[in-house]
C-alpha cells in the first residue's frame, strides 16, 4: 500500500528549525540502577512537559510495568498515548522495538495504540551481548501496517546495511503515510556502526533520494560527537536517558530536560532554533490531531 507523495506546494519547515526528539526511558536501564529514570506514567508525563518546555518537539516512548520492567502491555500503551496527548503538544512516537526480548507479534500490536509515529528498525543487529531481531518479513509487515494505520514511521538505521534495506523497502512498498521519509541514525551501539563523524557522513551519503529529513542518536560517550557531526551536516537530534546517563565523566543526568537543553544550546551554536511540535508534524507528515 503506497501513500501519496507530498505535493511540492505542501507546507515546509524552515531549514533553521531543529527537531529535538527526547527518548526519556528506553528498555535497558533499570530503575534500581538509575532512580531518576522516568518509568511511571506520572513521571513520564512530567518529563515530557519539562522537555517540551526546553525545546523538544517529539517524545520516543518505551513503557514500564508496576515493577519498572519493560512491557508492551496494550492497555498501558493506550493510556500513555492518551496522557501525553492530553498534557503535552509533543509528537508521540511509540517504540516498536520494545526490549530485545519482546516477541515480534507483540511489537506489531504497538500500533493499536494509534501513536502519531513509531520507530521502525530496518534490520537485525547485535545489541551488546543480545540480538535485536528485525527479520525482513517482520519489517515489511510493520511497515505496511503503519501505512494502513496512518502512523508515520521513523526508520532507525544501526548500520549501512540498514540504509540499503530502507531503499529496498521504499522501492517495494512506496512511501509512508504522509509522503515524508524521516530517518534516525542510531550510532555507537556495540554491534552497530560507530558513533563517529566518518560513519555519519558515510551513512548520510548513502541515504535514498526519497529521504526528506534525518537525525542522529549517539549512544553513550558518542552522544556529543554524533550530535555535533549531525548539526554540521544539517541533521536533527535525538537525546535522552535511553541513550546516555551522564552529562560528562562522573556527572549523572538528573532530568531528561538537561539533555534537551544541551541539544538546543548546540543547535544555537549552529544557528538552528528548536522546532515546534506543529512544525514537527509538518516535517514528518503525521496525520492531523
Amino acid at each position: 500500500m503506497s501513500a501519496a507523495p507530498v505535493s511540492p506546494t505542501a507546507a515546509t519547515v524552515p531549514p533553521e528549525a531543529l527537531l529535538v526528539t527526547v527518548a526519556p526511558t528506553g528498555a535497558e536501564t533499570s530503575k534500581a540502577d538509575c532512580p531518576q529514570l522516568p518509568t511511571t506514567l506520572e513521571e513520564l508525563v512530567v518529563t515530557a512537559q519539562e522537555c517540551e518546555a526546553a525545546g523538544a518537539a517529539m517524545v520516543h516512548v518505551h513503557i514500564r510495568d508496576d515493577e519498572h520492567r519493560p512491557t508492551l502491555d496494550e492497555g498501558r500503551l493506550h493510556e500513555t498515548v492518551a496522557a501525553l496527548r492530553e498534557n503535552t503538544g509533543l509528537v508521540v512516537q511509540l517504540s516498536t522495538g520494545g526490549s530485545v526480548h519482546d516477541p515480534l507479534d507483540a511489537r506489531l500490536k504497538v500500533l493499536d495504540a494509534a501513536p502519531d509515529s513509531c520507530s521502525l528498525t530496518m534490520g537485525t543487529t547485535n545489541f551488546g551481548d543480545d540480538v535485536f531481531s528485525n527479520p525482513w518479513p517482520f519489517v515489511c509487515d510493520l511497515y505496511q501496517l503503519s501505512q494502513e494505520r496512518q502512523v508515520v514511521p521513523e526508520f532507525e538505521l544501526f548500520d549501512l546495511g540498514h540504509v540499503a534495506a530502507l531503499e529496498r523497502l521504499l522501492r517495494t512498498y512506496g512511501l509512508p503515510h504522509g509522503g515524508r521519509v524521516h530517518v534516525d541514525l542510531v550510532m555507537g551501539v556495540p554491534g552497530g556502526m560507530p558513533g563517529t563523524t566518518d560513519a555519519l557522513v558515510a551513512a548520510v551519503h548513502a541515504l535514498p533520494d526519497a529521504v526528506t529529513s534525518w537525525g542522529a542518536t549517539g549512544i553513550g560517550r558518542s552522544t556529543l560527537a554524533v550530535g555535533l557531526a549531525a548539526l554540521s551536516k544539517g541533521g536533527h537530534l535525538r537525546v535522552g536517558m535511553e541513550d546516555v546517563l551522564t552529562l560528562s565523566r562522573g556527572v549523572p543526568v538528573e532530568r531528561n530536560s538537561q539533555l534537551v537543553e544541551r541539544a538546543v544550546a548546540m543547535g544555537e551554536l549552529a544557528q538552528r532554533r528548536p522546532m515546534t511540535p506543529a512544525e514537527a508534524r509538518v516535517l514528518l507528515g503525521t496525520r492531523p490531531l
